[in-house]
């Protein structure tokens, strides 16, 4: 019998190709996806916040009386000892004290000479205490290396060592403040001008402490009135840092916890500790014209000194307060995980298929997530899972980042 196809092969091999590219083209193809793999390492969650230097005890020095007060020769930045003369002013010729005036600031000198005295005796109980936290740290240490106490009280006795080592250093920089308003209150008696006609002396403004000149609020000789500020002196030998933080993270901050501080200028993160958080909290705009609570929280650095002695008051910081940290944590990436039955799961690749698996998460730090069950260290997950990825999916795997 006469067979027609056999004439033109050629249609033949056609169809043939059109039903092998029709099939070719409508064959399910594997869906490229990015994977990680499980695996340990550490685990650290953290809060990040900008933050800014600033010098613990700052002086502002105030004209004491009215008069004239001379061309300031110092500039910001130059060295000053304590008791080093600073300026005098020169008290104005009509300048008078009248009985009123007078019995208003013999007052003065008193209320100075108590305040010097609650001073003192204020630095005195600091002391007692950074004595008795002394005492107490060096009893617990051979404590805790034999296992008698936990690491814990250890921990707390050290930060106490530190906090009122911090209080006694406030409190004598207080006695400091008290002797010279003291000083500046007796002054006022001292150079008042009578009804003599004999020029009154100039009256010499002192440094109160050791450090620097921090900002100069009047340079050019001029009048000046009783209270106006002159100069700023502090040591920036002695900073700390103070960061913003939103009012629902300062919650979780507590005093003693480790800060770290980055993109300081440095090759390397400094080291600090929590010394506290402020109680009152204030309204802050942020960038996108939100209204938010902060809260300041206030750090000092564990580093050594000479590792940050470039930093200076004003400086900026980026503070990692350390909530949590763990070593040979199991994890995958939080891209990875997505919600499912009130819980988590995510895709396990077996055998170049996806695979669902339901885990639970315990740690969160944003970018990655603590696994406790569900998982084990070496499986291949699929990150950034989508809407095509289902039970079953065949896939091709694109290794990710880790």
């Amino acid at each position: 019998m006469h067979n027609p196809l056999r004439q033109h092969p050629v249609i033949i091999i056609i169809a043939v190709l059109i039903i092998v590219l029709l099939v070719w083209g409508f064959w399910p193809q594997a869906l490229r996806v990015e994977t990680i793999e499980v695996r340990r390492a550490t685990l650290t969650v953290s809060i990040e916040e900008e933050g800014r230097t600033r010098v613990i005890d700052r002086y502002t020095i105030s004209a004491p009386v009215d008069g004239v007060a001379c061309r300031v020769e110092l500039d910001v930045g130059d060295p000053v000892a304590k008791g080093e003369l600073l300026l005098g002013i020169s008290p104005l010729a009509s300048q008078v004290l009248d009985p009123r005036s007078r019995a208003m600031a013999t007052a003065q000198v008193s209320v100075a000479k108590s305040a010097l005295q609650a001073a003192r005796e204020q630095a005195r109980v600091a002391a007692a205490e950074a004595q008795f936290a002394s005492t107490e740290l060096k009893r617990l240490q051979p404590l805790v290396g034999k296992g008698l106490i936990s690491r814990e009280v250890f921990n707390k006795a050290e930060t106490g060592v530190q906090t009122s080592a911090a209080a006694k250093r406030s409190a004598d920089s207080r006695v400091e403040v008290a002797s010279y308003e003291l000083q500046a209150a007796e002054s006022v008696l001292e150079y008042a001008v009578g009804t003599t006609a004999e020029p009154a002396e100039r009256v010499a403004v002192h440094s109160p402490i050791n450090g620097r000149i921090l900002k100069v609020m009047r340079e050019c000789e001029g009048p000046v009135r009783t209270g106006e500020p002159l100069l700023e002196v502090g040591n920036p030998a002695a900073l700390e840092v103070e960061v913003d933080v939103l009012s629902t993270d300062a919650v979780k901050i507590k005093p003693g916890m480790q800060v770290l501080f980055d993109r300081w200028g440095g090759d390397h993160p400094l080291q600090g500790i929590v010394r506290g958080i402020e109680p009152a909290g204030f309204t802050k705009i942020s960038a996108l014209g939100v209204e938010e609570q902060r809260v300041l929280v206030i750090s000092e650095f564990t580093s050594p000194a000479d590792e940050w002695l470039r930093l200076g008051d004003g400086y900026h910081v980026e503070a990692r307060f350390i909530l949590w940290q763990e070593d040979n944590i199991l994890q995958v990436p939080a891209s990875s995980l997505f919600r499912y039955n009130n819980g988590w799961a995510v895709f396990v690749v077996e055998g170049k298929r996806a695979r669902h698996r339901e885990v639970k998460v315990g740690q969160r730090n944003g970018l990655a997530a603590q696994i406790l069950e569900g998982l084990k260290a070496g499986e291949t997950v699929i990150n950034h899972p989508g809407e095509k990825v289902n039970e079953g999916t065949r896939i091709k795997m694109r290794p990710g980042r880790s």
